[in-house]
């Protein structure tokens, strides 16, 4: 089942994105900052999180939201799920959620970023096999040798 964010979710979405072997800490900690404004204002527009569950234990989510100054872009800015469960479909399940959000309020484009270091090739396979494609690369990025990938899928014509 995948249903809004909750206050009791925070404690196990922080486990999960600690158990996650690519996220640093500054990156879990940028990920929580993201959770507590969702919880702290539900009414926020800025960050819609859905957390993904299974016989009442949190595996996964996604944290999505329109780009500022767009009239239609939105970005996924987090799809996590519990390396345990990694391999199940969950994270196909969180995307196709994500996909149906934006297509709900007449999104064109769902963009998602990464880095290009080899740790990321999973989550690059990913988006690939969820037929994203990299609509730009800006080489030495986060740093020198490392490049931000965004991914993008126009929702319009799907």
């Amino acid at each position: 089942m995948i249903r809004k964010l909750k206050q009791a979710d925070r404690p196990a979405l922080e486990t999960i994105l600690r158990k996650t072997n690519n996220f640093q800490d500054e990156e879990v900690s940028v990920a929580l900052e993201l959770i507590d404004i969702a919880l702290l204002n539900e009414e926020l527009s800025d960050y819609h999180i859905f957390v993904y569950t299974e016989k009442g234990k949190v595996l996964g989510y996604h944290c999505t939201g329109k780009r500022p100054l767009t009239d239609g872009v939105y970005d996924l800015y987090w799809i996590v799920v519990d390396p345990e469960s990694s391999g199940k479909g969950i994270g196909k399940k969180l995307v196709l959620h994500a996909e149906a959000f934006v297509r709900e309020r007449n999104g064109r484009w769902l963009l998602a970023e990464t880095s290009s270091k080899e740790l990321y090739g999973a989550t690059q396979k990913f988006y690939f096999k969820n037929e994203f494609s990299i609509v730009a690369e800006i080489n030495d990025f986060y740093a020198v040798g490392d490049a931000l990938l965004v991914f993008g899928k126009y929702m319009l014509n799907k």
